[in-house]
């Protein structure tokens, strides 16, 4: 019997390029599906990160006219990871292997292909991986490169040049569901699961509609996310930099008593200015990046959910809050 594979396609304000997406996966899964590659159960869930336009009414539309196409409908926007998160915690027990894409058309679907091939040579997860990025600005492939170099001395186990286009198998999915931190770095835990794992290159195209969901503010932030969510180092650096410190203003003292000792002492506010403003910054900066790790240890302590799925379309599988709700209580009171 073929292998049942789901795709998981996060969606925030996607109406512009949705359509299209949807027709370019059609044709990709048909083929797959006619070629006997996958089983005809097979689907494309799009999950809805609580978009502000016509997405979600986009989503139900494609549901109602080809059961091919699910649909997972969030409370609210809880950000791409959660939803990601959210579409492949949803669909894990309905599939032998997912794979994830964002709904740009910027990551070749062709390239599936060669992911179902590695999956059936035995590999739980394969990701994909950007041959090169002539399609990015200047900046933004000078930033990404640096990001990717940052997190590799921090010591976080990423993918380079990888994004969240990767293929997972059940089994790995199911490692997926042990990691609980509220913190989302997906592209730093699915490496931590380990399992036998490959990677396919592609090249990236440019966005075929819309604006990126990725502005600078964005990307810092998510770079932060990143780093302070799978390495301890900056921690580790705020010592260093401590004893460093420590030192200098050792230094600093015996060259203030031999000057005393010579009698050249002369009145330097000029390097003492200097000196209080610089340590002023730098005990500021040592107690935001500590703040960092002590905001995300008090969400992580609260176990607060990284989604709340108001409803799910699909045509073997599909639900609502409600129903769930309902069932449960006939449940309860039947016992």
């Amino acid at each position: 019997m073929n292998d049942i594979l789901y795709f998981v396609i996060p969606c925030y304000n996607e109406e512009e390029v949705l359509p299209e997406t949807a027709r370019r996966l059609r044709e990709k899964m048909h083929a797959l599906i006619k070629s006997g590659r996958i089983s005809d159960r097979s689907r494309v869930v799009f999950v809805n990160d609580g978009s502000r336009d016509k997405t979600w009414d986009i989503i139900c539309s494609l549901h109602a006219e080809d059961p091919l196409f699910s649909g997972i409908n969030e409370s609210r926007n809880r950000g791409h990871q959660n939803a990601l998160l959210a579409g492949l915690m949803t669909v894990r027990s309905y599939c032998d292997m997912a794979i994830s894409m964002d709904a740009d058309l910027q990551d070749d679907i062709n390239a599936c292909d060669e992911m179902i091939e590695k999956y059936d040579q035995g590999c739980d997860i394969v990701y994909g991986v950007r041959n090169a990025r002539d399609t990015d600005s200047f900046f933004k492939r000078t930033t990404a490169l640096g990001f990717y170099r940052l997190m590799d001395q921090m010591g976080a186990n990423t993918v380079y040049n990888h994004a969240d286009y990767r293929l997972m198998s059940r089994r790995a999915l199911e490692g997926l569901s042990e990691f609980g931190e509220v913190n989302l770095f997906l592209r730093g835990i699915v490496p931590m699961i380990g399992y036998p794992s490959a990677v396919v290159y592609y090249e990236r195209a440019e966005r075929f509609a819309g604006e990126s969901k990725y502005p600078l503010k964005k990307m810092i932030s998510f770079a932060v996310e990143g780093i302070t969510s799978l390495s301890t180092k900056p921690i580790q650096m705020i010592t260093n930099l401590g004893i460093i410190i420590f030192l200098v203003s050792i230094g600093i003292l015996i060259y203030s008593l031999i000057r005393h000792a010579i009698g050249a002492t002369v009145v330097g506010w000029t390097f003492l200015a200097v000196s209080v403003w610089a340590i002023g910054g730098l005990i500021l900066l040592a107690l935001g990046v500590i703040g960092e790790y002590i905001g995300k240890i008090y969400l992580e302590t609260k176990k607060r959910p990284r989604y709340i799925i108001e409803q799910f379309l699909d045509a073997e599988h599909g639900f609502t809050t409600r129903d769930l709700t309902l069932r449960k209580n006939m449940e309860e009171e039947n016992q």
